[in-house]
C-alpha cells in the first residue's frame, strides 16, 4: 500500500499572509487551531494587513498596493472590501482609536481614486456611510476628515448616474457645520470652512446631470443658500467683491470662510438653469428678512450684485421678477425696508439693463408706479392722522416716505435711461399715460382717494421720473421724440396752476428737443453779447421737422404764451421759458417759424404792457426781460444786421433808463420795481414795424408780422384749473340774492329820449361791422393756415357739442314692449312697457 506525504505549497508573493509574524507552516496534522488564519477571506486579510500595530506608523504602503491590485483585478470584491472597511472604521470610532480611523479613510480615498468601473457603486455606498459616521461624530478633526474625503469623492466623474443615491443627510450636515459656534475661534473657522467645502462638493456632484438626485429642490436650497450667506456676512470689505467673480489665491480661499462661501455661492448660481433659478433666489429674501438686512442694505445690495453677475444674462429677468414680488409682499413694512428693497432693485436693474431684461420692462415700471402711489397714500395718511399734533415721529415717517419715493423715481429713471431708444419711447408713453390730469376720470393710476394734494404729488414724481427717462434721449426726428399721443398729455400739466409742474414739463421738453446738447450753453436767462462764443451746434432743418412745426407749432407757442401769464412764475420759470424758445430756434426754426416766434415775442411784450390779466409788477418786468433776452439771441442767430441793430438799441436804452426790463437786473434779490409801465416811451419796447422793415430787406415774408398772435383755444383748457370768464360769471349769479328786487330796479338804466335815439342810430354799428369784416379778411389773407384751421375747428367742436346736447334732450327712443335697458350701480335693468300703455300714431291704428 502506497503512503503519501503532504508537500507544502508556495503561494505567489505570500498573498494570503495575514501577518509576517504568523507565517503559515506546513501542517502534517489535522489540528484546527493551526490553519484558522488561512481560512479567513482573502480581502479581509488584505484589509487587515494595511493597519500597522502602532497607528502612528501610518498606512502600510506595500500592503496597500497589494489591496489596490486585488481590488482592480477583482472589482466584484469592492463592495465587500468597502463593507469590511466600514465595519472596522465604525468600531474604531466608537473606541476612539482615531489613528486607525485616519488610516481607514486614507485607504478608502486611494481605492476610490484607483477604481473606475461599474462595480464602484456598491463600494460608494459603504464609503458614504463611513463619511456620514465621521460627520456625525462630535470630534472636529473627524468632521474635517470626512469632509475632505467627500470632496475628493465629489471630484470623481462617474460613467453613469446613480438614480437611487441621495445627499439629503450631507446637505443638512454640511449646512449645520457652516453655522458652527465653537468656543475656540480656530476650530470654529475650521469647521465652517469644512462645511462650505462640503456644500461645494455636493453642488459639483449633483448639478451636472439633471437625471441625478438634484439639490435644486426648495428643501435643499433653504439650507444651502442661508448657510453660504451667513458666512458671507463676515466679509469686511464688501465693495471689493461686488463685481464679476474674482480669482483669489488658493491660500486665501482655504483660510477665509467668507471668501470661500462667496465663491461657492457664485458657482451655485452659475450652474442654475431656467427651471431652478427661482428656488435659488427665494432663500436669499428669507435670509435678509430674518436677519433684518434691508436697513441698512449694504449686504443685500452686495448679494444681489453677486447674483446678477453670476447668473446667465438671459435669466436676469427672473431675479427682477422675484424682487418685484418681494416688494409686493413687504408693501406694508416700514419705509426704510421698502426703500432698501427698491435700492436693491435699482442695482439689479442697472446690471440687467445692459443685457437682456426679457418681458419685464413694463412690469417693472407698473409695479414701481403702484408702490409710488402706495407711498404717497401712506404719507398723506400719516399727515391726516397727525393733524393738529406735530410730533417728531410723524415728521420722520414722512421723510422716510420721501426716501422711498426718491428711490422709486431714481430706479425708474435709471432703468429707462439704460434702455434702447425704441423701448425708451414706449416707456415714455407708458409713464405719461399714468400721469393723472385733473378733470379726467379715465386714468390708469387711481388717485381719486388721494385728493388734490396727493394727485399733485403723484404728478410731480411721475414727471420727475419722465425727466430722468428722457435724459440723453436722441431722436433722429422731432416726430419720433414728440409723437401726438405723447405731446398732448405732456403739455397738459403746463396749464396747471403749479410752478413746479410747469418747470418739470419744460425740462422734459428740453430733453426731447435738444438733440445737439446745447441746453447747458443756454442755462440761465441773460443778454448774450456774442452768441458765436457759445459754439452752438445745429444741423439743417429736416423735412420731417418742418412738417412737425406746421402741425404742432401753434401748440408749442400756445403753451409758452400761457406759461408766461402765470402769476406764480419765479426766476426758474422764466429761465426755462427762455431755454424753450432758444432750443426751438436752434432745432426747429426755418423762416416761417422765425416769423411765428417773433410774433409770439411781441405778443408776450403786449401782455406785460397792457396787463389784462392783472399780473404783479415782477411778472410783467420778468416777461419784458424774457423778450429782450430771446430777441437778442434770435437776432444774432438769423444774423440780419438791421434787426440786430434795432434789438441792440432797445437793450441799450433799457440799460440806461429802465434796467428792470433786463434779466441781469430784474432777477436780482433786491430790485427796485416801477409803479406802472404806461408812462414808458416807445424806445424801450420792440416795435413790430421796425422789425418788419429790418427783416423785409433780407427776404423774409413779413406780412404776417402785422397780424397779432392769438393763442388757439383747445380742449386742454377744460383740463386746467383756471377759472374762465363764464365760470366767474356763473359764480357771481349764484351769489346774488333772489328776493332783493329793489336793488334790481335801482341798477337798471333809465330809459330816456337820448338813449332811444342812440339805439336807433345805426351809423356806429355799421362802422363796427366794417372794421370786423376788414380784420377777418386781413386775418385770412396773412395769418398762417394752421392758426385759421385751429380756430375753425374749435368753433365746429363747440357747435357739435351744442347740437349733441339739443338732440339728446329732444330725441328719445320710442318705448318697446321688450323693455329698455338702464344701468344703475353698475348693473343692467330692463323695464318693459305694456302694450296697452303705449301711444301709437293715428295712421298705425285701425
Amino acid at each position: 500500500m502506497r503512503q503519501y506525504v503532504q508537500v507544502p505549497t508556495v503561494e505567489q508573493e505570500k498573498a494570503y499572509d495575514y501577518n509576517s509574524a504568523f507565517e503559515p507552516r506546513p501542517c502534517m496534522c489535522l489540528g484546527v487551531c493551526c490553519c484558522c488564519a488561512a481560512l479567513r477571506p482573502r480581502y479581509k486579510r488584505l484589509v487587515d494587513n494595511i493597519f500597522p500595530e502602532d497607528p502612528k506608523d501610518g498606512l502600510v504602503k506595500a500592503d496597500m498596493e497589494k489591496l489596490t491590485f486585488y481590488a482592480v483585478s477583482a472589482p466584484e470584491k469592492l463592495d465587500r472590501i468597502g463593507a469590511y472597511l466600514a465595519e472596522r472604521l465604525s468600531r474604531d470610532v466608537v473606541r476612539h482609536r482615531y489613528g486607525y480611523v485616519l488610516i481607514a479613510m486614507e485607504a478608502l480615498d486611494q481605492l476610490l481614486m484607483a477604481c473606475h468601473s461599474q462595480s464602484i457603486k456598491p463600494f460608494v455606498e459603504s464609503f458614504l456611510h463611513m463619511v456620514a459616521k465621521l460627520l456625525e461624530s462630535g470630534e472636529p478633526k473627524l468632521q474635517v476628515l470626512g469632509t475632505n474625503s467627500f470632496v475628493k469623492f465629489a471630484n470623481i466623474e462617474e460613467d453613469t448616474p446613480s438614480y437611487h443615491r441621495r445627499y439629503d443627510f450631507f446637505v443638512s450636515r454640511f449646512s449645520a457645520m457652516c453655522h458652527s459656534c465653537d468656543h475656540d475661534p480656530e476650530i470654529q473657522t475650521e469647521i465652517r470652512i469644512a462645511g462650505i467645502r462640503g456644500i461645494q462638493g455636493v453642488v459639483r456632484k449633483t448639478v451636472n446631470d439633471e437625471l441625478r438626485a438634484t439639490i435644486w429642490e426648495p428643501q435643499h436650497m433653504d439650507k444651502i443658500v442661508p448657510s453660504l450667506l451667513f458666512n458671507m456676512q463676515k466679509i469686511e470689505d464688501i465693495d471689493s467683491r461686488i463685481g464679476p467673480p474674482s480669482s483669489p489665491t488658493g491660500g486665501e480661499k482655504e483660510e477665509n470662510p467668507a471668501l470661500l462661501a462667496e465663491n461657492c455661492f457664485r458657482e451655485l448660481l452659475g450652474r442654475a438653469t431656467y427651471g431652478n433659478m427661482n428656488n435659488a433666489v427665494r432663500p436669499v429674501f428669507a435670509h435678509l428678512d430674518h436677519h433684518r438686512l434691508w436697513d441698512p442694505n449694504e449686504f443685500a445690495v452686495s448679494c444681489f450684485k453677486i447674483i446678477m453677475y453670476s447668473i446667465q444674462a438671459q435669466y436676469s429677468h427672473h431675479v427682477i421678477q422675484e424682487i418685484l414680488g418681494h416688494l409686493d409682499v413687504r408693501k406694508r413694512d416700514s419705509p426704510r425696508v421698502r426703500a432698501g428693497i427698491i435700492q436693491v432693485l435699482l442695482e439689479a436693474v442697472a446690471i440687467a439693463a445692459k443685457g437682456s431684461v426679457g418681458p419685464t420692462v413694463l412690469e417693472v415700471f407698473n409695479t414701481l408706479l403702484k408702490h409710488l402711489r402706495i407711498s404717497v397714500d401712506f404719507e398723506l395718511g400719516d399727515r391726516r392722522s397727525s393733524a393738529g399734533s406735530a410730533t417728531f415721529s410723524t415728521s420722520s415717517k414722512e421723510s422716510d416716505e420721501r426716501i422711498v419715493q426718491n428711490a422709486i423715481i431714481q430706479t425708474i429713471g435709471f432703468f429707462g435711461s439704460n434702455l434702447p431708444d425704441y423701448q425708451r419711447s414706449e416707456i415714455m408713453m407708458f409713464i405719461m399715460g399714468k400721469v393723472p390730469v385733473l378733470g379726467t376720470t379715465s386714468q390708469s393710476l387711481d388717485t381719486s382717494h388721494l385728493g388734490d394734494l396727493g394727485t399733485r404729488r403723484i404728478q410731480i414724481m411721475l414727471l420727475r421720473s419722465l425727466l430722468m427717462v428722457t435724459s440723453g434721449y436722441k431722436a433722429t426726428t422731432i416726430t419720433n421724440a414728440l409723437p401726438p399721443p405723447f405731446l398732448d398729455p405732456l403739455l397738459s400739466p403746463s396749464l396747471m396752476e403749479d410752478s413746479e409742474l410747469r418747470q418739470l414739463v419744460l425740462e422734459v421738453l428740453h430733453n426731447l428737443i435738444d438733440r445737439h446738447d446745447n441746453r447747458a450753453k443756454l442755462r440761465g436767462i441773460r443778454i448774450i453779447p456774442d452768441v458765436s462764443d457759445l459754439k452752438i451746434k445745429r444741423d439743417k432743418i429736416s423735412r420731417q421737422d418742418v412738417s412737425f412745426m406746421k402741425k404742432h407749432g401753434q401748440q408749442l407757442y400756445r403753451h409758452i404764451y400761457l406759461g408766461c401769464k402765470e402769476e406764480d412764475n419765479v426766476q426758474k420759470n422764466f429761465e426755462l421759458l427762455f431755454t424753450s424758445l432758444a432750443l426751438t430756434t436752434i432745432e426747429l426754426a426755418n423762416e416761417e417759424v422765425v416769423i411765428d416766434l417773433i410774433r409770439l415775442a411781441i405778443a408776450l411784450q403786449d401782455i406785460a404792457i397792457i396787463n389784462e390779466d392783472n399780473l404783479p409788477m415782477f411778472n410783467r418786468c420778468g416777461i419784458m426781460a424774457l423778450v429782450a433776452a430771446y430777441l437778442n439771441f434770435l437776432s444774432q442767430m438769423i444774423a440780419v444786421p438791421a434787426f440786430c441793430q434795432h434789438v441792440s438799441k432797445v437793450i441799450e436804452t433799457r440799460s440806461l433808463e429802465a434796467s428792470y426790463f433786463l434779466p441781469e437786473t430784474i432777477f436780482k434779490d433786491k430790485c427796485n420795481l416801477p409803479k406802472s409801465l404806461e408812462k414808458h416811451e416807445k424806445d424801450l419796447f420792440f416795435l413790430t414795424n421796425k422789425i418788419a422793415e429790418s427783416l423785409g430787406g433780407s427776404g423774409y415774408s413779413v406780412e404776417r408780422l402785422s397780424v397779432p398772435y392769438v393763442p388757439q383755444v383747445t380742449d386742454e383748457d377744460r383740463l386746467s384749473r383756471r377759472k374762465s370768464i363764464v365760470d366767474t360769471v356763473s359764480i357771481q349769479v349764484d351769489i346774488l340774492p333772489g328776493n332783493n328786487t329793489d336793488d334790481k330796479v335801482d341798477n337798471t338804466e333809465e330809459i330816456t329820449f337820448e338813449a332811444l335815439k342812440k339805439a336807433i342810430d345805426n351809423n356806429g354799428l355799421e362802422e363796427q361791422e366794417k372794421e370786423k369784416r376788414r380784420l377777418v379778411i386781413e386775418k385770412f389773407q396773412k395769418a398762417p393756415f394752421e392758426e385759421i384751421a385751429a380756430q375753425c375747428e374749435t368753433k365746429a367742436n363747440l357747435l357739435h357739442d351744442r347740437l349733441a346736447q339739443i338732440l339728446e334732450l329732444t330725441i328719445r327712443p320710442p318705448p318697446s314692449p321688450s323693455g329698455t335697458m338702464t344701468i344703475t350701480a353698475g348693473h343692467a335693468h330692463y323695464q318693459s312697457v305694456p302694450v296697452y300703455e303705449m301711444k301709437f300714431p293715428d295712421l298705425c291704428v285701425y
